[in-house]
């Protein structure tokens, strides 16, 4: 097919964050959100998956039934159950306790609403 560019598991995007990210963080870039495969400083243009499962940050004392709809918490850059003003980036695939410091996420492609 002459107009495929790419699979898609994997995109450039620019780092949003004044902060910059680093290996492994989430990143969400308008209704894109990817795990950032290396560092960047805010504006550097990073690879990002899109695709795939991964253990990230979570909300700190929230428990996360495995099968769980899942949302990325732009402000405090982590997975919530919340979907109230954050953005769904996926589901549970195992149950986090309320101490664990991350959840394992699949990222799935989701409503641009986040709904």
């Amino acid at each position: 097919m002459r107009n495929f560019i790419q699979p898609g598991n994997s995109l450039a995007i620019a780092v949003p964050y004044a902060t910059g990210v680093s290996a492994g963080q989430g990143v969400l870039v308008g209704a894109l959100f990817g795990v950032a495969a290396v560092d960047g400083v805010q504006n550097a243009m990073i690879e990002a998956q899109t695709m795939g499962v991964f253990d990230l940050t979570k909300e700190p004392a929230l428990a996360i039934a495995a099968g769980v709809r899942v949302f990325w918490d732009n402000t405090n850059r982590r997975i919530t159950a919340t979907a109230t003003g954050n953005f769904q980036v996926g589901i549970s695939t195992q149950a986090a306790l309320a101490a664990d410091a991350t959840v394992r996420v699949w990222l799935n492609r989701v409503p641009a609403a986040g709904a």
